[in-house]
């Protein structure tokens, strides 16, 4: 199944999708307010720190993932049904978009693709846009698990990271895995034996992903096709975003959901700096 759905093949099917607007940054977490001043039309509003985490969970980093109780709960609310076709975007480069394609993946639904380049690039491809609240008639989707993807917890990923036979990809930005700063989270640097692969290299300058060769020929670089790949990043928000990046390059990876605020919150779990995995 296809990661990515261009605007125009976008405008061709807009009637025939559910489109899903996932507007959140960690600096503006609130995107209702950009969602109201111009959406794509048909477009429901998903809150990721409602609807795509559990705050509820402690000890399981910034963004734990959603019970699938509560994740069929909100796609109901956002009226998709089983069987029914999905887009999701934002205007973070796919970045919290991704956030719902893996979760929506976890729990069955084959159907899900990310907007390249999201609300930028339909804005420039002149796409229309509509301004009011969509609020659709309640969907019957059902969602009994997330297992349709592979995730595990900071006990794998410290196995992982330390094993030969696997590899676990750092998604945050150099600076943060170097440990030269932490804006967020309570200790600075890396899980020990984890490689830099930061999710902004999976973009270009207008923000839609690179091509398909050039993704592989990165992910190849850093060791993908040689072992089994697992992602993290500060809260299991931008790790989606580099696995959707691997599927594009034909890789699967798991995605550690705690990711760093998880593994830095447990004194016990050791924490490497510099610019190198050890």
């Amino acid at each position: 199944m296809d990661v990515l759905i261009s605007p125009s093949e976008l405008a061709d099917r807009l009637t025939d999708v559910r489109l899903l607007d996932v507007r959140w940054t960690v600096m503006a977490p609130d995107g209702r307010p950009a969602y109201l001043a111009g959406h794509l039309p048909g477009a429901v509003f998903v809150d990721l720190d409602a609807d795509l985490a559990d705050h509820s969970a402690t000890g399981r980093g910034r963004h734990p993932l959603p019970t699938p109780q509560a994740l069929a709960a909100s796609a109901r609310r956002w009226g998709l049904n089983d069987g029914d076709a999905v887009v999701v975007y934002d205007d973070w480069n796919g970045q919290a978009a991704a956030r719902a394609w893996w979760l929506l993946r976890a729990a069955g639904v084959s159907n899900v693709r990310i907007l390249d380049g999201g609300w930028a690039a339909w804005q420039r491809s002149g796409g229309p846009v509509a301004t009011e609240e969509v609020v659709p008639a309640a969907g019957d989707i059902t969602i009994t698990s997330l297992h349709g993807l592979a995730a595990v917890d900071a006990d794998g990923v410290a196995a992982q990271a330390q094993s030969p036979d696997n590899l676990v990809f750092d998604a945050r930005a150099a600076a943060r895995y170097r440990g030269d700063e932490e804006p967020l989270d309570p200790r600075a640097g890396h899980i020990p034996g984890a490689v830099s692969a930061p999710t902004a290299e999976n973009l270009t300058a207008d923000g839609t992903f690179k091509p398909v060769a050039e993704l592989r020929e990165r992910f190849e670089k850093l060791g993908a096709g040689a072992a089994p790949v697992t992602v993290y990043c500060g809260s299991g928000v931008t790790a989606t975003h580099q696995i959707a990046a691997l599927a594009i390059a034909g890789y699967d990876a798991a995605l550690y959901p705690g990711s760093w605020s998880e593994w830095s919150s447990d004194p016990q779990r050791p924490v490497a700096t510099g610019p190198s995995p050890a």
